[in-house]
């Protein structure tokens, strides 16, 4: 494929950032322009198409291949576009597939996490393997951005919900909000202690959802998205003031399905489909919202 300066979109005279030159070549490999296979032009010939310093190409190019889109990476030649990944395994409980898909997202240089669930109470166990990691040095991320959509505490929730009581007088929903409120502040805090340990630039932020999601999507560095299904059963829970009886869900024990965008048209739109039914709910309906 030949790039030039007339089909590469410049923002008046603004130089292309290695982000947005990786959007435009990840582009071109999902439109097929760029195929299975195919090598990419020298990092020289890049950088006089794109208007830029090799050096943005370079951090472009590490972008992609962290996304698992190019191979064979190495200073002797240009990379390859990769093809399509085997079948993906089967699909696992969210507490033990959701780790190693996290750990192999924080390889990028940025990460960006985009999760739409009822608590964190996947997410922070899940997150150790990349946080430990990061600590031993294996990985080094320049920047995190993690988005986390969670049900707002002034809904009546489809569940976790008493079989009985409902409303503000409902026990099961103040447990529930206890432990989102405590579960995200974890999370934040987990996370955000990497700016003073590695100096990683670390951003993360909750909005509120007005309705209860019937599953739960974890979007990964815009390149994979992993759903599952809460599936609501009765059961009860003993207490120190009694029997809880509710209908609730164990969403860690939800099979977690995976979707990537090397793995063929049909995974990639979904992956797309998703980014965008997340960033529509995020931009419009969904409230600030407070650990507290």
């Amino acid at each position: 494929m030949v790039v030039t300066q007339e089909n590469v979109a410049v923002n008046g005279s603004t130089r292309l950032t290695p982000q947005e030159i990786a959007d435009a070549l990840r582009g071109r490999i999902r439109t097929g322009d760029l195929k299975a296979g195919d090598r990419l032009p020298t990092q020289a010939e890049l950088a006089a198409a794109f208007g830029v310093e090799r050096g943005a190409v370079r951090q472009a190019i590490k972008v992609l291949a962290g996304e698992g889109l190019l191979s064979h990476v190495s200073k002797g030649s240009p990379p390859r576009v990769a093809g399509p990944s085997a079948a993906p395994d089967e699909p696992q409980p969210t507490m033990v597939g959701l780790a190693p898909r996290l750990a192999e997202a924080f390889s990028a240089p940025h990460v960006r996490v985009d999760a739409v669930c009822l608590t964190a109470q996947t997410l922070i166990p899940a997150l150790g393997e990349p946080l430990r990691l990061i600590h031993e040095g294996r990985i080094r991320p320049d920047r995190i951005d993690v988005r986390v959509l969670l049900p707002s505490r002034d809904i009546n929730l489809a569940f976790p919900v008493s079989v009985d009581a409902h409303g503000a007088d409902d026990p099961v929903h103040r447990r529930w909000l206890d432990m989102r409120n405590a579960q995200g502040q974890v999370l934040r805090y987990n996370l955000q202690a990497l700016r003073s340990t590695h100096d990683v630039d670390v951003h993360v932020t909750f909005r509120a959802l007005p309705f209860t999601p019937p599953v739960k999507l974890y979007l990964l560095n815009g390149a994979e998205a992993l759903f599952a299904y809460y599936m609501v059963a009765r059961r009860e829970e003993p207490t120190d003031s009694g029997t809880l009886d509710m209908y609730d869900t164990l969403g860690s024990e939800s099979l977690l399905f995976s979707f990537e965008q090397r793995a063929g048209q049909r995974d990639a739109a979904f992956v797309e489909q998703s980014q965008k039914w997340f960033d529509a709910l995020w931009e419009t309906i969904t409230t600030d919202l407070t650990l507290s």
